[in-house]
């Protein structure tokens, strides 16, 4: 079972960037459709972004659409986030996920059902 490891976390304000990585170890990255999730202070978990294997086709929830991106380097075994003009709101874990191996190419999952493996997440706090 792939093992992922978030990074990049951390207190800006608000109208800034940040970028989140997930390293993954085990078996090989391309394998598997990746996602974010995030969980606010007394929210619920959320569904960010996702991107498929082979053809990286993406999707975002409508409230992050315009200001996220997902990458993932499948030659590093890692996935990406990036995250600009940071809105108070969007102060949350991150977590990234992958799905079982051999997912469906060319599919973005969207729901916590659709994965497998979970990383532990890593805190982003957007305050002036």
């Amino acid at each position: 079972q792939v093992q992922l490891v978030e990074s990049g976390g951390g207190l800006v304000q608000p109208g800034d960037s940040l970028r989140l990585s997930c390293a993954a170890s085990g078996p090989p990255l391309s394998l598997h459709a990746m996602g974010w999730f995030r969980q606010g202070p007394g929210k619920e978990q959320e569904f960010v972004g996702g991107i498929a294997r082979i053809d990286f086709t993406t999707d975002y929830a409508d409230s992050v659409k315009g200001r996220f991106t997902i990458s993932r380097d499948d030659a590093e075994n890692t996935l990406y986030l990036q995250m600009n003009a940071l809105k108070p709101e969007d102060t949350a874990v991150y977590y990234c996920a992958a799905t079982p191996p051999y997912y469906i190419h060319g599919v973005v999952p969207h729901g916590t059902s659709d994965f497998r493996s979970w990383g532990r997440g890593t805190q982003v706090t957007v305050s002036s």
